[in-house]
């Protein structure tokens, strides 16, 4: 889909407020409310705009321990690689995963409570999945930039 500047703009401003009404959209954009609404509208049909979210304050509901966890599988084959992935789609600790190149095969993003909390998610759930031949887990010490915003 082509993207003209207001569709970017527009998606700036979602991204950074998606709950304002059309018609706040429509004064800072200088359109009117229909224009705004149809453009939004023909966003989400072609999946541009793929869903609405609330952001949560990771320290306000106790999982401000961010981990970033290195896996390399035994044998990167098709098998262990669907396999893996079906089963780390299943924990709820595990935020964002990513299939990589380089020396381990992936990179999860885990928050959980504190270090215990981790080292019972890697006990009891992480280390049960099969095909793992190695871990390696960096800790944040402090989060210096996060956005879930896409640059347009």
């Amino acid at each position: 889909m082509k993207l003209d500047g207001i569709d970017k703009k527009l998606l700036s401003l979602l991204q950074s407020d998606c709950k304002r009404t059309t018609a706040a959209y429509a004064k800072q954009l200088h359109l009117s409310t229909t224009a705004v609404y149809e453009r939004i509208k023909r966003l989400e049909k072609n999946g541009v705009v793929a869903s609405y979210v609330a952001l949560i304050d990771k320290k306000k509901v106790d999982k401000a321990f961010t981990v970033l966890c290195h896996i390399k599988l035994i044998q990167h084959i098709k098998t262990n690689v669907l396999k893996f992935e079906q089963e780390v789609l299943q924990l709820d600790e595990v935020v964002e995963c990513y299939h990589i190149s380089g020396d381990y095969d992936y990179i999860l993003k885990i928050h959980v409570r504190d270090m215990q909390a981790y080292r019972d998610f890697m006990v009891t759930k992480l280390t049960a999945i099969s095909n793992i031949g190695s871990t390696q887990s960096s800790f944040a010490i402090n989060e210096v930039k996060h956005t879930t915003a896409v640059p347009i």
